[in-house]
C-alpha cells in the first residue's frame, strides 16, 4: 500500500501502481469524468501514469490552470492531425500550449493557406475528436526517433531530437498521427468539445529571423460549446478595447517607420495622459521620502560590465555606440538602477543618511526582436517610473513594506481592484544564471516572503522566475477582461552594492554595505497605459482624462461666453476645449461622446444671460443647469475622490 496526499492535506492509502484516474473514480464517477490530468510531486502528468510510491495528488480538472493547458496542448496534436489530414505532406515545428489556447508551426511546402480554409480545419478537428481516440504515450530510443522522422521527412522534428538524450524520448499518438512529446496529455481526444482558429502569421524556425519562416496557426479549443461562444463575445469585446485601435482614435500616440519600430510618439493628448500619471506618482514619492534625480539616456559599456547587466544581455541590447575616439563604447540605456549606484557613491554616506530613496521616470532602451512588438505592451523605448532605495539589512523590510503600501494605493487610484502577488525566486535547480552568494539570496528571498505575510498580501511563490541579482515580488493585475499583466515590481538586491563597492558608516565607524531595494509601481508607463487604456475602454477618470470639459456653444453669437468660462475652467486646472465648429448641437455632442469627454458644457442664449451653464455627464445624460463655480466644485471633488489626495 502507499500513502496519497492531497491538496486539503488529507492522506488515503490505495494499492501501489493506481493511476490518478483510478484514484478519482475511488472519489466519484463525476470527478474522473472530468480528470484531464494530474500533479504528481509536483510534475504534471497523465492521468493514466502509476504512482509507485507515497506522494501528493492533485486532480486537474478544466478549473486548474495546469488542466486547461494539458487540454490545449492535445488540441495542438488534434489540429496537427487534422492538418496532416488535409494537407498530406506538412512538416510540423512545434505546437505549445499558451495563455489562452495554442499554436502550432507548421511548413506546408508549396501548398496556399490563409484564414478561408479555417472552417475545414475545425470541422475536420471535431470530426477526430468525435472518434475519443486515445493519447498513448511511447518510450523511444534516439534511433528508433531519428529513423522515423527520416522516413517521414520532418527536419524540424529531426533537429528537436538531436537536442534530446537517449532515454529521454518520448511519442505520443493518437488515431492517425504521432509526434515527439513529453507530454503530458488528457486521455482522449473527445474532451475537446469546440474548435475555433483564430488567425495565422508567421513564425521564424525557433526564432531564427536567418531560418525559414513557417505558418504558425493559432487556435482555442473548450470542452462545451457555450465556453466558446462566451470568449468569442471576449474576444469582440477586447478588439473594442484594443489600446492600438483606441490610441490611435483618441490621439493618444503613434508609430512611425522612420522613427522606427517600437518606439512610440506621444501626441499632445496622450502626453497629458502620461504628465497626469507622472505628477500622481510624483506627489505620492515626495510625501514618500523620495529624491528626484535624472540620469543621461546612454551609459559606458564599463558601467553595465560593473553591474553584470553586460554579461547577462549585452548580445540582446542595442548594439554599441562609437565615437571618433576609438577608446570609446557607449549604450543605450537599458536600465536605470547603475546609474543610481553611481548617484550613491558621489558622496560618502553615513548610517544616518539611510535610507536614501532616489526616483526617476527614466527611458530606457532594449532591443526586442520584431516579431514580439505589439502597440505599447512590448516596445524597445519605454519609460519606467524607477526608484532605488539604499538601505541597512535592519531596514530592509520595513522599506519594503513601505512600497507595497505605495503600490496598492497606486492600483486604487487608477481602479485596479483585481491584483495578486507573486514572489519571483530563484530555480531550484539551475544557479547559474544568477549571480551572488546563498546566503544573501536566501536573507533577501525570506525578506520579501516575511513582508508580504505581515502586509497580509496573498502570494504565490514561482520558481525562476527572480531577476540574476536578487528576488522580486511581481504584482499580477487581471484587466476587465479577466487577462493578466505583471505591472508593479518590488526587488531586493544585495549584488549590485557589492559590485558598485556601495558603503555607509555605521554607528560603530566601520564601513558596511547597504541593502539596495528597486521598485516600480506602474513598470513601464508605456503598458500601464496600454493597460489602463483597455481596463477602462478609454473611459479615463475625469483627473487623467486629456480633455476633460467640451464647451459647446449653441452657434457662433455665443462663443464669446464660452471662451470666457473656459479660461476659468482653466485657471482651476480643468483642461479641454471649446468646439468653435459650425455643426448642428447633436453632432457635437456625439462627438464629444466618441472622444469620450466626461464632461460637456452646453451654452446658448439662456446660459449666457443667466451666467449659467447646462452640464452633460458622458453615460448619464443632462446633469442640469448650475453655476460654473458649482460646476468647478462638482469636478474638482470627484477629482479628489478619485485620486485620494484629500
Amino acid at each position: 500500500m502507499i500513502k496519497i496526499t492531497f491538496p486539503d492535506g488529507q492522506v488515503r492509502e490505495f494499492e501501489k501502481g493506481i493511476t490518478p484516474f483510478q484514484v478519482a473514480l475511488s472519489i466519484s464517477e463525476g470527478l474522473a469524468r472530468n480528470v484531464l490530468a494530474a500533479n504528481l510531486n509536483g510534475e504534471v502528468v497523465d492521468s493514466s501514469t502509476p504512482i509507485e510510491a507515497d506522494a501528493a495528488l492533485q486532480l486537474l480538472t478544466w478549473n486548474d490552470a495546469d488542466g486547461k493547458k494539458t487540454f490545449w496542448h492535445s488540441s495542438a496534436h488534434l489540429l496537427a492531425e487534422a492538418i496532416e489530414a488535409l494537407y498530406p505532406g506538412t512538416k510540423f515545428g512545434i505546437g505549445p500550449a499558451i495563455e489562452n489556447g495554442f499554436y502550432y508551426d507548421i511548413d506546408l511546402g508549396e501548398q496556399e493557406f490563409g484564414s478561408d480554409q479555417f472552417k475545414a480545419i475545425e470541422d475536420k478537428m471535431l470530426e477526430l475528436a468525435r472518434t475519443k481516440n486515445e493519447y498513448v504515450r511511447t518510450s523511444v530510443s534516439k534511433a528508433d526517433a531519428i529513423s522515423y522522422f527520416k522516413e517521414k521527412g520532418d527536419e524540424y522534428k529531426l533537429e528537436l531530437i538531436d537536442g534530446l538524450a537517449d532515454g529521454s524520448i518520448t511519442f505520443y499518438n493518437q488515431g492517425n498521427f504521432t509526434d515527439l512529446c513529453r507530454g503530458p496529455h488528457i486521455p482522449n481526444t473527445g474532451f475537446i468539445k469546440s474548435v475555433k482558429l483564430l488567425s495565422v502569421a508567421g513564425a521564424y524556425w525557433r526564432g531564427d529571423e536567418k531560418r525559414k519562416q513557417l505558418t504558425r496557426i493559432y487556435a482555442i479549443t473548450f470542452p462545451k460549446a457555450k465556453e466558446l461562444e462566451e470568449y468569442l463575445t471576449l474576444l469582440e469585446e477586447a478588439k473594442r478595447r484594443d489600446h492600438r485601435k483606441l490610441g490611435k482614435e483618441m490621439e493618444l500616440f503613434a508609430f512611425s517607420e522612420k522613427v522606427g519600430m517600437g518606439l512610440p510618439l506621444w501626441l499632445p493628448k496622450g502626453t497629458l495622459l502620461r504628465e497626469r500619471l507622472e505628477n500622481f506618482l510624483r506627489r505620492a514619492q515626495v510625501r514618500a521620502g523620495y529624491s528626484p534625480v535624472i540620469t543621461p539616456h546612454i551609459a559606458s559599456k564599463e558601467l553595465y560590465v560593473t553591474s553584470g547587466h553586460y554579461a547577462k544581455y549585452g548580445k540582446d541590447s542595442f548594439q554599441p555606440i562609437h565615437t571618433p575616439d576609438e577608446n570609446e563604447e557607449f549604450f543605450l540605456k537599458p536600465m536605470n538602477c547603475p546609474h543610481h549606484c553611481e548617484i550613491y557613491k558621489t558622496k560618502p554616506r553615513s548610517y544616518k543618511d539611510l535610507p536614501l530613496r532616489l526616483a526617476e521616470f527614466g527611458t530606457v532602451y532594449r532591443y526586442e526582436q520584431s516579431g514580439e512588438l505589439h502597440g505599447l505592451t512590448r516596445v524597445r523605448g519605454f519609460t519606467q517610473d524607477d526608484a532605488h532605495i539604499f538601505c541597512r539589512p535592519d531596514q530592509v523590510e520595513d522599506e519594503f513594506m513601505k512600497v507595497i503600501d505605495l503600490v496598492l494605493y497606486v492600483f486604487k487610484a487608477l481602479g485596479f481592484d483585481s491584483y495578486s502577488a507573486q514572489v519571483s525566486l530563484r530555480d531550484k535547480e539551475n544557479r547559474e544564471k544568477y549571480i551572488g552568494n546563498d546566503e544573501d539570496w536566501d536573507r533577501a528571498e525570506s525578506a520579501i516572503i516575511r513582508s508580504a505575510e505581515a502586509k497580509g498580501l496573498p502570494t504565490v511563490i514561482e520558481y525562476g522566475e527572480a531577476a540574476f541579482y536578487g528576488p522580486k515580488l511581481d504584482f499580477m493585475v487581471k484587466d476587465a477582461l479577466g487577462r493578466k499583466w505583471q505591472l508593479g515590481t518590488i526587488q531586493v538586491d544585495y549584488q549590485l552594492p557589492q559590485r558598485f563597492e556601495l558603503e555607509y558608516t555605521g554607528s560603530d565607524n566601520m564601513k558596511h554595505r547597504p541593502v539596495m531595494i528597486h521598485r516600480a509601481p506602474f513598470g513601464s508607463l508605456e503598458r500601464f497605459v496600454a493597460i489602463l487604456i483597455e481596463n477602462t475602454a478609454g473611459n479615463f477618470p475625469l483627473w487623467l482624462s486629456p480633455d476633460q470639459i467640451a464647451v459647446l456653444p449653441i452657434s457662433e453669437k455665443y462663443e464669446d461666453y464660452a471662451n470666457e468660462l473656459y479660461l476659468r475652467l482653466q485657471e482651476k486646472d480643468l483642461r479641454g476645449y471649446v468646439d468653435h465648429r459650425n455643426e448642428k448641437m447633436g453632432r457635437k455632442i456625439r462627438d464629444a461622446e466618441i472622444a469620450k469627454v466626461p464632461f460637456m458644457i452646453v451654452v446658448g442664449e439662456k446660459e449666457q444671460a443667466e451666467g449659467i451653464v447646462s452640464v452633460r455627464k458622458k453615460g448619464d445624460g443632462d446633469v442640469g443647469s448650475m453655476t460654473l463655480d458649482a460646476f468647478i466644485a462638482m469636478a474638482q471633488e470627484e477629482i479628489q475622490s478619485l485620486t485620494y489626495e484629500k
